[in-house]
């Protein structure tokens, strides 16, 4: 006997994602007139803004910054990927309330598509990283495959937090305000504009157990510093991943049976 007359759970969780992420793509570029280019120009224009207000001073302030436009543009669109994904993660099962009140549909569908979506731009922001590359003349190496691996664990560690706060905004609305005070600290205590050496060294310290200074330090090692990523860079990156969506899981999955009498 079939365990669904449409679809098999597994794959009819998979259908819905990319009927979800597809519908998200679409909205999100409706009546824009460069539509998704806008994918590649925001982190472009972004990075010309701070490199504008920042490059006089940062440019020289440290070797090993390298080629500041690249530095900047690869700790930024990393950086975005987690805070798009993890702030749309965090109100999608709110969001989704008419949808769950009327169908049966696995509850973690929607924070893991709003990681699948953010990582679908970054896709695109790609072009971006590749164009300031070009003409910077930063060569890409071989050290650039190491880049996929940095990114499948980015997203392992936003959708164990998309997970989590998805689950944690259910119950307590304050999350959704938290999260973006939590965020904008989160920004300036990562090394993404200015260089890691010009940090006290208690901060130094702690910049070890900071996930997001983890990723993008593997990224940039890829692309900026062509180099391949030391193994102790690498476990750290996969213990914050492991670590994140164990605990997302847990405790969404827990608590979700209770969800439909907060939305």
């Amino acid at each position: 006997m079939k365990e669904d007359a449409w679809y098999p759970e597994g794959k009819r969780d998979w259908f819905i994602l990319k009927q979800l992420v597809t519908k998200d793509f679409k909205l999100k570029y409706r009546r824009s007139a460069l539509g998704v280019a806008w994918s590649v120009l925001n982190p472009l224009l972004m990075m010309l803004v701070m490199a504008a207000v920042f490059g006089s001073f940062m440019r020289y302030s440290d070797d090993s910054i390298g080629n500041y436009a690249v530095y900047l543009i690869l700790g930024n669109t990393a950086f975005q990927l987690m805070s798009d994904s993890t702030s749309q993660g965090m109100t999608s099962i709110i969001g989704a309330s008419s949808l769950l009140k009327k169908v049966k549909i696995d509850r973690y569908v929607f924070p893991i598509q709003k990681v699948l979506f953010a990582g679908v731009n970054y896709a695109f922001s790609l072009i971006a990283i590749a164009l300031v590359m070009l003409v910077e003349r930063v060569p890409l190496t071989p050290y650039a495959l190491f880049l996929p691996v940095a990114l499948a664990l980015l997203l392992i560690f936003c959708a164990g937090l998309a997970l989590l706060l998805a689950a944690a905004s259910v119950f307590f609305r304050d999350v959704i305000h938290l999260w973006s005070v939590v965020l904008t600290a989160w920004t300036y205590a990562t090394p993404l504009f200015y260089p890691y050496s010009i940090l006290p060294g208690w901060m130094q310290t702690l910049e070890g157990f900071n996930p997001m200074y983890l990723y993008v330090t593997f990224i940039r090692d890829a692309l900026l510093w062509q180099t391949a990523p030391s193994a102790s860079l690498v476990l750290r990156c996969v213990i914050c991943s492991v670590v994140s969506l164990a605990i997302g899981w847990l405790v969404f999955r827990k608590n979700e049976h209770k969800f439909i009498l907060y939305i």
